[in-house]
């Protein structure tokens, strides 16, 4: 994939040698629930990086100067201030009394004058906040039906469109994405556009609404394009298409023969994140086993990778895996039966303007780089 970045551009990752770079969390086997990372973000210049967990710790990393003293640093990312966000006992996984919470909040687009924040709560509406006027939102979405038994979707992501503070897009559990322009409407009812892939009759199943649903929406940097990433597959929409993906790529198509067990133990609803590189020539997603995907956008080639504290060694480069979904199995090839499902990448995050890429497993981030960084 060294071809898809040039002029300094991000590139993707099959070409490109990624190596490890540090790793940040416990080395314990036993996770308390708490401690698991929920986000991860770089900043817009990429000189932060914060995560934040389930217990409400949020951390903040910053990226060192380059030290002659000490070359393996090549600019590592050490801790530049924690703070609690919240407390755990108020975590509304653990409180099913607690109606509304938030799921996600994103920031307006820093070009505008104005700043703002948006936010998901209790599944159904979208509030817009302004950073001056601490004590109210104001709701721009709202999809609650007046009588609850009529209802048939949520809202499950939104983001604004980096370049016109005026739009935002939303998703659904049921594979949609309507885009809404807040000049039109105060509050957004209607959309402006609706993108929705047919589906095709002859695949249909007891699983297809659940692995349908849109669990993260990225807007792309240059804003010609938006990312979805449903259970299976990622997808490229075009803002001026709204018919189908101009591009999909699939990301683990192995484990649809375990739809029956991953709907038992639940893990058919997890929620996985996407993220494109600073260009928009690649884009990366999380997987089970501690693995996540790369796909180049130009070469059309893509990367399967580990998160492994055994392959953690400085400027240890990472091999290529690949899943075996049946039949004999090759040398260093791993079995899909073997998987281990509990070990999951739901949040990565690429820097905004070099191949640094943060990968969260599950109370751990592994930073990595490509060596000629």
């Amino acid at each position: 994939m060294a071809g898809a970045g040039g002029g300094g551009c991000p590139a993707g990752g099959n070409d490109l040698q990624w190596c490890f770079s540090q790793v940040k969390g416990a080395v314990d086997e036993d996770v308390a629930e708490a401690d698991v990372i929920s986000t991860v973000e770089f900043s817009h210049s990429g000189d932060l990086l914060a995560t934040g967990d389930k217990g409400g710790r949020v951390v903040i990393f910053q990226r060192e100067q380059e030290n002659k003293s000490r070359p393996h640093s090549r600019g590592e990312y050490n801790v530049y201030s924690t703070f609690q966000s919240h407390e755990p006992e108020f975590d509304y996984l653990k409180s099913l009394e607690i109606e509304e919470k938030i799921n996600k909040i994103r920031w307006l687009p820093r070009q505008s004058a104005a700043r703002f924040l948006l936010s998901t709560n209790d599944d159904l509406r979208i509030n817009l906040w302004h950073l001056e006027i601490t004590d109210r939102s104001f709701n721009i979405v709202d999809i609650k039906p007046a009588n609850m038994e009529e209802l048939t979707e949520v809202i499950t992501a939104a983001e604004f469109h980096p370049h016109q503070c005026n739009v935002l897009v939303y998703s659904s559990s049921k594979g949609t994405i309507r885009l809404c322009d807040m000049r039109s409407s105060a509050l957004c009812d209607r959309h402006s556009k609706f993108f929705e892939e047919p589906e095709d009759p002859s695949s249909r199943s007891f699983f297809s609404e659940i692995i349908s649903s849109v669990s993260d929406v990225k807007f792309s940097h240059s804003g010609r394009y938006m990312m979805t990433r449903d259970y299976l597959s990622v997808k490229v929409w075009d803002l001026n298409m709204e018919s189908r993906p101009v591009e999909t790529h699939q990301v683990h198509e192995y484990l649809r023969s375990k739809l029956c067990s991953l709907y038992e133990n639940d893990c058919i609803f997890d929620k996985f994140e996407c993220c494109w590189n600073g260009c928009d020539s690649a884009i990366m997603t999380g997987s089970y086993n501690n693995f996540f995907r790369m796909f180049d956008r130009t070469t059309w080639r893509d990367v399967t990778l580990e998160a492994s504290r055994e392959n953690s060694k400085p400027r240890a480069s990472l091999k290529p895996r690949r899943v075996c979904a049946g039949g004999k199995r090759k040398k260093d090839e791993v079995s899909v039966d073997s998987l281990d499902f509990s070990k999951k990448i739901l949040h990565t995050a690429w820097h905004p303007a070099e191949n640094i890429i943060a990968v969260a497993a599950t109370n751990n981030l592994y930073i990595f780089q490509d060596k000629a960084n």
